[in-house]
């Protein structure tokens, strides 16, 4: 006789786990070269100036195969599977990077990241999309907590790597990671919903062009991107600049953009792990996000107008800033549910890398407004349009705790 499960077994069950540390040495190899772009690109034989040129360029390589990866492993994902990408991706991007500490020159440094961004762009969405598909509609925010929670400790890992370790062998320990990652991975089954699916022939897979083909589903598309947009304001601005606002905050100090990054992602891991809980105690998805964008903006305000006075505060200021922006989870977990099965990977694979792919608009206006209106009214102002198309975005989405997700999209 058949039992049903318990909400732990269901919990740390293969998909959930495996996603989780799947996400573990994802965010470890995304966050690499931002903490050894110094170091590495001064052993290349680069000066203080090629460094800061080549640095932002081969982060740009990387960015630019985050988001055309994650078109492609999205539509793989719902043409060939769940577990296809999961595999696929974590090859792509594991034997990138450890070829990433054989690197010799610039130009190879360039490829080979922009080969990991490729990718690095399909860990997260295919996880979620195959957590969420696998556990009951009211353990799925639970669960993609979990995986994101335990995930972003990568960025600490990756952190004291780097600091203990060379930035090569970094590179080699990512690789490896990778490597035993692919094994746990082989006894994962694919999602129920998606094996359901998969033989309908009537029913079109995969198809990004898909989000464009009616404006209701472009609105839902376009909203779940825009709640995302906060949470790399604050990765992508306020911590990785931190170096500036503490100068222009006065800070005698020196500020590391790398330490505060990292204390921003051991902030974003509890918050993951916390608003899973809160929007299963509310049963919304829609008052999680909401109470969470809130405080992630009090704490925007704090970071730029409280006055801060030391390095120590303003680490922990990026500490309280990654905590709000914990939604992280729940922000992609909303983009899976909003959309049927038949392009639900595509869905939760290309959202989070259009909301990373924004922070070139979002770093160029900083550029802008920065001689204009000062260091802090500059991120201030960016921070505003951020977090106005988020508050919109979250009030005026749909809420979807409670959807049966066993549902296809139409063309």
């Amino acid at each position: 006789m058949q039992t049903e499960k318990t909400t732990l077994q269901y919990l740390f069950s293969a998909p959930v786990i495996v996603a989780a540390l799947g996400y573990f040495v994802d965010i470890y190899d995304l966050l690499l070269f931002g903490i050894v772009r110094i170091p590495s690109l001064r052993d290349l034989g680069l000066s203080e100036a090629g460094i800061s040129l080549e640095g932002a360029s081969i982060l740009n390589w990387q960015m630019t195969g985050l988001l055309l990866g994650g078109i492609l492993w999205g539509v793989l994902g719902d043409r060939k599977g769940r577990l296809s990408v999961l595999f696929g991706s974590i090859i792509t991007y594991s034997l990138a990077n450890f070829a990433c500490g054989f690197v010799q020159d610039v130009d190879q440094y360039k490829i080979l990241r922009f080969i990991a961004g490729v990718g690095l762009a399909g860990e997260l969405g295919a996880g979620i999309t195959l957590v969420s598909e696998s556990l009951p509609k009211q353990l799925r925010a639970l669960g993609a907590s979990l995986v994101a929670g335990v995930g972003l400790l990568g960025a600490v890992a990756a952190y004291f790597t780097v600091e203990l370790f060379s930035w090569r062998n970094a590179y080699f320990a990512g690789g490896a990671l990778g490597a035993l990652l692919l094994l746990l991975r082989i006894g994962v089954f694919e999602s129920g919903l998606y094996v359901n699916m998969k033989d309908m022939a009537h029913v079109r897979k995969g198809s990004f062009i898909q989000f464009f083909t009616r404006k209701d589903r472009l609105i839902r598309y376009l909203k779940c991107i825009g709640i995302g947009l906060p949470t790399w304001y604050v990765i992508g601005i306020l911590s990785t600049f931190s170096n500036e606002f503490g100068k222009a905050l006065g800070i005698v100090e020196e500020v590391k953009p790398g330490l505060a990054v990292m204390w921003c992602y051991v902030g974003l891991a509890g918050g993951d792990l916390l608003s899973g809980y809160i929007s299963y105690r509310m049963q919304s998805r829609r008052k999680a996000v909401m109470l969470l964008m809130g405080f992630t903006f009090l704490g925007s305000l704090i970071f730029l107008y409280a006055g801060i006075q030391t390095a120590a505060m303003l680490y922990f200021a990026t500490l309280w800033l990654g905590f709000g922006i914990g939604y992280w989870a729940m922000f992609v977990t909303i983009g899976a549910e909003q959309f049927g099965t038949n392009i639900r990977a595509t869905a939760a694979t290309t959202i989070p890398n259009m909301v990373r792919g924004t922070v070139v608009a979002m770093t160029i206006s900083y550029g802008f407004l920065k001689p204009l209106v000062n260091v802090v009214n500059a991120a201030a102002i960016v921070g505003l349009v951020c977090f106005a198309i988020g508050f919109y975005s979250i009030f005026t989405i749909d809420e979807t705790h409670h959807r049966d997700l066993d549902f296809v999209e139409e063309y």
